[in-house]
């Protein structure tokens, strides 16, 4: 219930109490027009982030004014005045509506005048006459713009244009130069795009022109020459230095020639399907003379090389290697012009086509429409502050409950879940309300295991559209034994779309008291019967070992190994376990006789005590842990800065996750198990057995008391005899048999 504060200087705010702490409650407009004089210290949170969350990411975004990613207390309260300003009554934010009548705008200032022309502005492009706006209209920014040809957006199209040569030069400057979509939903260009165009048209021509006969060596052939030259230069300069070698020493001529071993290898293939092997070998055969005859250069390059000859070795049947590098170096003044290249981009309209439009010189009046069409910049960015009052007016009071209050995620109304709230998950027959969507598993768990909760780390893969998330649910209820990596369950999202969801990861923190209380008993049940399990199967292991041995042996020699029957040992052994039996079952009378001669109430109080020294450390552990359970190092390792605890005790933990409960019915089941007959007969002797112990004790407790019992006698008149007085021999006596 929210109270007022009793001393507060300035605004007077009130409180509530949420999750066992104090907060201020935000109830209407006066309440946000004064959040500027609301101290940080006192905001449940200082910051959040911009993605991830249920909540209009365009919303986020148009308070996130320095778009660093985050939502801080700054942002939220330049909102809330912008908001109080230009709005005549400011507790129409509270209701979240989604459409706004004009008269409620505030044209007593600036920015509301200005709001109030757009909005008008806005209903006129859509051909719409109404006294109201939504969110509806004033998104639909292309709508908007549809039959506009200037916008502020500084982007022109086709339809600026006031000639059809003009659109036939903005569609080739959208083809060469590039595009910008327009507020109006269609390409066009930019200023940039215009000055980039004109630029790459006056290059490609300088360098057109730039190119003089002395840089084609050899005329239109240039181009093809060079890279027939290309290809074969390696190979060339490859068999010159053979020639040098051998010019050096004749010794180097099989070393550096083709080997006859090498042709044999592939004599008797299909020489022509060896084309790739024979590339290997040398251009022609290497000789002292250094020269190329082209008649018999290497069959896999001759085609090649021919072309080559045909363009540069006119009329000549061999080349040398002073020929064929003076070849090369006259190709270098065609290269550097070629590595000049510029305007590449308005190549393929060919250099008539570049002339012409320069010629033209349609840039300025390309420009002048740009120019126009910023002037509007003013006015349109007026529409789209239309569309920020819209969504902030519908969003707003519920992006201050989730901030400053998180009375969201303490509503009991399911309905209203916070926008941190991914969906549900439904697992092991319960259903976990909070789940957080989680971008980093290792650094989330890091820093979420603070929070004393229960956490389940799921990966959900929705088969349908192929979208996957990870995510952290938050268990407070029920039981866990069968919760582990690789458990499955079905997650849905706040849309309802169902996601496979798997367990890769818990961080385990106790559920309850309950919980609590049997865990000692539980640990110490599944450490006896992991011992039994690990004895069973050593057991069995060493029962197989024995078989295989025996298996594997002759049988005679396992009947020469057998040993005789030794009475006297296997009589020691009965009389050890004779003995122990003896012993315990004497340590056990003892223990009950002892038992049997304390009051009803002190065998209760044993009981209890002892229960109380096993479960009473994790009870209290757990009381502990529930009591500080806390979302706020969930948040805050998923990038929010929460200020103030989002306790979860555990009333309220109770309602975050809900378990099955079936009715209680009395049902036939075929398939139902049947009680074994020697199970029943152990059931009746127990319980008969727990009759006679509960004789015998009352009884034993009737004579510590002085009531002497005889089952003949009315229990009056026993209760009235006195009890005879004791001799001191029979003392004497009695203590003789006490010690013996």
């Amino acid at each position: 219930m929210a109270k007022k504060a009793k001393k507060n200087p300035g605004y007077e705010w009130t409180y509530c109490s949420l999750g066992g702490v104090v907060r201020v409650n935000i109830k209407n407009g006066e309440d946000i027009a004064h959040l500027r004089e609301l101290d940080k210290k006192l905001w449940t949170v200082l910051s959040c982030p911009t993605e991830g969350l249920e909540f209009p990411t365009e919303t986020l975004k148009m308070i996130d004014t320095d778009g660093d990613g985050k939502i801080r207390v700054d942002e939220i309260i330049a909102a809330a005045d912008w908001l109080c300003t230009v709005l005549k009554d400011k507790d129409l934010l509270v209701k979240g509506l989604d459409t706004l009548k004009l008269d409620q705008i505030n044209t007593g200032c600036e920015a509301g005048a200005k709001l109030l022309k757009s909005a008008k502005q806005i209903l006129s492009n859509l051909k719409l006459q109404k006294d109201e706006i939504s969110i509806a209209d004033t998104s639909d920014s292309v709508a908007i713009f549809a039959e506009t040809t200037a916008n502020g957006d500084g982007v022109i199209t086709e339809a600026a244009a006031q000639s059809d040569h003009l659109k036939d030069v903005i569609r080739t400057i959208m083809d060469k130069a590039g595009s910008a979509m327009d507020r109006s939903g269609q390409p066009g260009i930019t200023q940039e795009h215009i000055e980039s165009f004109y630029s790459a048209l006056a290059d490609y021509k300088a360098w057109q022109e730039a190119a003089t006969k002395d840089i084609f060596p050899f005329g239109d052939d240039t181009q093809a020459a060079l890279d027939a030259a290309n290809v074969l230069k390696d190979k060339v300069a490859d068999y010159f230095m053979r020639c040098k070698l051998i010019a050096f020493t004749e010794l180097a001529a099989p070393a550096v020639d083709v080997s006859a071993e090498k042709i044999s290898a592939i004599s008797d293939h299909n020489l022509s399907a060896e084309a790739e092997e024979i590339a290997k070998y040398p251009i022609a055969r290497p000789s002292k003379e250094g020269v190329i005859v082209f008649d018999a250069v290497n069959p896999a390059w001759k085609a090649r090389f021919n072309a080559l000859a045909a363009i540069v070795f006119k009329g000549k049947d061999s080349v040398n290697e002073a020929e064929w590098n003076a070849m090369l170096a006259s190709f270098a003044p065609y290269v550097a012009w070629k590595d000049s290249k510029k305007g590449e981009s308005v190549e393929s309209l060919g250099l008539d086509a570049v002339k012409a439009l320069l010629k033209a010189d349609d840039k300025q009046v390309l420009l002048d429409l740009i120019v126009a069409d910023k002037a509007l910049e003013e006015e349109a960015n007026s529409i789209d502050e239309v569309n920020k009052l819209m969504h902030l007016y519908r969003d707003f009071y519920k992006l201050l409950k989730n901030y400053v209050i998180l009375s969201d995620f303490y509503s009991p109304k399911p309905e209203e879940m916070a926008i941190f709230e991914a969906g549900k998950l439904y697992i092991d027959q319960r259903c976990c309300r909070v789940c957080v969507r989680v971008a980093d598993m290792g650094k989330h768990a890091d820093m979420s295991g603070l929070s004393g909760m229960f956490l389940l780390y799921c990966v959900c893969t929705s088969k349908t559209t192929g979208k996957t998330m990870d995510i952290v649910a938050v268990m407070t209820d029920g039981p866990t034994r069968n919760l582990r990596p690789g458990t499955n369950g079905v997650f849905y999202d706040r849309e309802g779309l169902d996601y496979d969801a798997t367990i890769v990861r818990i961080v385990e923190n106790p559920l309850s008291i309950k919980q609590a209380f049997w865990a000692p008993y539980v640990k110490f049940w599944n450490w006896i019967t992991g011992l039994v399990n690990k004895s069973a199967a050593e057991k069995d292991a060493k029962a197989m070992e024995s078989l295989q041995a025996g298996a594997e042996a002759a049988p005679a020699d396992a009947a020469a190994k057998k040993q005789p029957f030794d009475i006297g040992k296997f009589a020691g052994i009965f009389a050890a376990v004779g003995m122990a039996l003896g012993l315990l079952g004497a340590a056990i009378a003892g223990i009950v006789a002892g038992i049997a001669k304390l009051p009803w109430w002190g065998f209760i109080l044993i009981i209890l005590g002892i229960m109380l020294i096993i479960s009473g450390p994790s009870c209290f552990i757990a009381w502990g842990k529930l009591r500080r359970r806390n979302l706020g190092p969930v948040l805050n390792a998923n990038g929010w800065a929460v200020n103030s605890g989002a306790v979860v005790n555990i009333p309220f933990g109770r309602t975050l996750t809900s378990v099955a409960k079936y009715p209680k019915l009395k049902l036939d089941d075929p398939y139902k198990p049947k009680v074994p007959l020697w199970r029943r007969i152990l059931c009746w002797f127990l319980a008969i057995a727990l009759v006679a112990f509960g004789v015998l004790f009352f009884t034993d407790n009737l004579k510590c008391i002085g009531l002497p019992f005889h089952k003949d006698k009315p229990a009056e008149e026993q209760v009235e005899q006195a009890a005879p007085e004791v001799e001191p021999q029979a003392e004497v006596e009695l203590s003789d048999a006490v010690q013996e």
